[in-house]
């Protein structure tokens, strides 16, 4: 019988879910199979699954029960039920659990260039825009960013590996009146020269630089928004050199990225907003009754929503960036017709995201319901080990060279390493994310350098170190291969083994796992997971070896279930924008 929630295909563990529920319906009448179904949940350690037969409002959990254990009889699915109080607890067979679940982990990533285990077809045919990172240009891409970035390419790939449409889209802050005072200043601190070899960090000392003259002179502040409103007018002199700042900005931008991993389907930013919608915007909610003029400046009032009062336009006309946001939805909407659109964005931009929201929602567009914001909190204490506050890619090259230092104190293993340095960036780059999206995104946390590369606990480093050990198993035992096919390994030894068992079952939580981080928008949860994996796999070295063990069969069975936890392991790590290392 196939239920709404269950797929076999691409969780093995439905299949026991669906065998239980089969059985309890049986015994439970009127009770059907679908209700039991959603009951099944996971068990506490040592029980696979447990039912809590209250639940089911049909008498005493007592007579329940035992209509239950009459009727129970083992099978290839269910060895064993026993009743506790209120609960059903049940244990499937273990040989059908770790065949089922090791083909298809197996099929699912061992047979495809770019496994991701534990995707569906939940997203099939739908559309989502997440929009994330979002830096200003000319001012530093600070810790606040990588936030938004690694959450952002988290849900990019979460997404994905459900079967949505995925565009990835960074929006820039390229406009607004910070680019009048960058024109401002460069006429007076700006070089060419400067600007070519870093454009990010030179616009970045132009801003700092004229700011200051800015506070000592108002007539600074005066020119700079003249400048921003001939920008807003289209004027071709005042949009030269913008156009350059802003094509060099992006270039930096690009190869940032591509050192954590991260990719772009579109850059797009506030100038990129047409006007025609920013003015329609305003039109409307006049019409609507919403506009207040005060001053000359363009006021929505959203006072009844407890939301406040939102500017839309400044009194000298120049658009303001809520303004923008609203333009912008409405422009990727009619691009993109979306069924969701994501913003990441810190909750210190809660009130603007629900602003936002509402005068869209005002504006009366029903695709309005389907923006969602995803929010998170503050990194503090995220600077160089020396104490100051710098650029993302000096805190990612810092990152390199802790653990460069970290992997020359084993003189033996470093000479093992192709590119120490590349190698060595990619685990202080893990050691970064892992150390962010370990707790719940809306969390504060304080950035810690003794953490983030350390080998032991629960870091990045060890996560590197689980997959690379694993990695090494095939490269060791080169006598074991090739494997036969899944249906021809015997795997009556695994069968018989606790520590096997335990790391089959957590391989088979994996799609479940995937489905709760789509639910919640967490990566916090895909992070426990793989630490339970490899504390796992941890525990089971030592016990279930592959090299030296004597019985091939035995030792072909363990390599193909490490095999399987390598590419779970990997695939998580994928899904956390992680890059996978074999060697280190």
């Amino acid at each position: 019988m196939a239920y709404s929630a269950a797929d076999p295909s691409t969780c093995a563990l439905d299949g026991f879910r669906t065998a239980i529920a089969e059985r309890v319906a049986a015994a439970l009448s009127p009770l059907t199979s679908d209700q039991v179904y959603s009951g099944v949940d996971y068990g506490k350690k040592g029980v696979d699954f447990t039912i809590a037969l209250p639940r089911f409002k049909m008498g005493k959990p007592d007579d329940l029960a035992a209509k239950v254990l009459a009727q129970f009889k083992p099978d290839d699915y269910v060895e064993s039920v026993t009743h506790d109080k209120a609960f059903l607890h049940f244990q499937c067979t273990s040989s059908t659990l770790i065949r089922n679940i090791l083909t298809q982990v197996h099929s699912l990533t061992h047979l495809s260039p770019t496994p991701c285990y534990g995707s569906n077809t939940l997203g099939k045919g739908k559309k989502v825009v997440i929009e994330y990172s979002s830096p200003n240009i000319a001012k530093s891409f600070h810790v606040g960013h990588l936030r938004s970035t690694i959450i952002g390419g988290f849900l990019a790939n979460l997404y994905k590996a459900c079967g949505w449409d995925v565009v990835s889209m960074n929006y820039l802050g390229d406009w607004g009146t910070q680019f009048g005072l960058i024109a401002t200043g460069f006429e007076k601190y700006g070089s060419a020269e400067e600007l070519k070899k870093d454009a990010i960090k030179h616009l970045f000392e132009v801003y700092v630089k004229v700011n200051k003259d800015a506070d000592a002179d108002p007539e600074v502040k005066a020119e700079a928004s003249r400048w921003f409103k001939r920008m807003e007018d289209g004027d071709e002199s005042a949009l030269k050199n913008w156009r350059i700042w802003r094509e060099l900005s992006v270039k930096k931008y690009i190869e940032e990225y591509d050192r954590l991993n991260i990719a772009f389907d579109e850059y797009t930013g506030e100038s990129k907003v047409g006007k025609e919608w920013q003015d329609k915007a305003l039109a409307r909610l006049d019409e609507l009754g919403l506009i207040e003029d005060v001053d000359g400046a363009k006021i929505v009032n959203l006072e009844q929503w407890k939301m406040g009062r939102a500017v839309l336009r400044k009194r000298d006309g120049t658009s303001i960036y809520l303004t923008r946001d609203i333009g912008g939805a409405i422009e990727r909407y009619e691009k993109y017709q979306f069924d969701k659109m994501i913003y990441v964005v810190s909750s210190q931009q809660d009130l603007h995201l629900s602003q936002f929201f509402k005068i869209l929602e005002l504006m009366q567009f029903p695709w309005a319901a389907s923006l969602q914001h995803v929010n998170y909190g503050l990194v503090q204490g995220m600077s160089t080990r020396k104490g100051t506050v710098v650029f993302l890619d000096q805190i990612i090259k810092e990152a390199g060279q802790v653990m460069h230092e970290q992997m020359q104190k084993n003189e033996e293993k470093y000479k093992a390493v192709e590119d120490p340095e590349n190698v060595s960036l990619e685990i202080g780059i893990t050691g970064v994310k892992i150390q962010d999206m370990a707790a719940k995104r809306i969390n504060n946390y304080t950035f810690n350098w003794d953490r983030m590369k350390s080998f032991e606990g629960d870091t990045g480093p060890y996560l590197q170190y689980a997959h690379v050990r694993l990695s090494s198993i095939a490269r060791k035992n080169p006598n074991l291969y090739p494997l036969p096919p899944p249906s021809q390994i015997d795997i009556a030894s695994l069968a018989t083994s606790s520590h096997a068992r335990e790391i089959v079952f957590l391989l088979g939580t994996y799609p479940d796992v995937v489905k709760v981080a789509m639910k919640t928008q967490e990566p916090s949860g895909v992070v426990t997971f793989l630490f339970r994996l490899s504390h796992a796999i941890s525990s089971a070295w030592e016990v279930l070896v592959v090299k030296g063990e004597e019985d091939i069969q035995k030792a072909r069975a363990r390599l193909w279930m490490y095999e399987c936890a390598r590419d779970v392991l990997g695939s998580g790590m994928r899904l956390l924008s992680i890059r996978p290392l074999d060697r280190m």
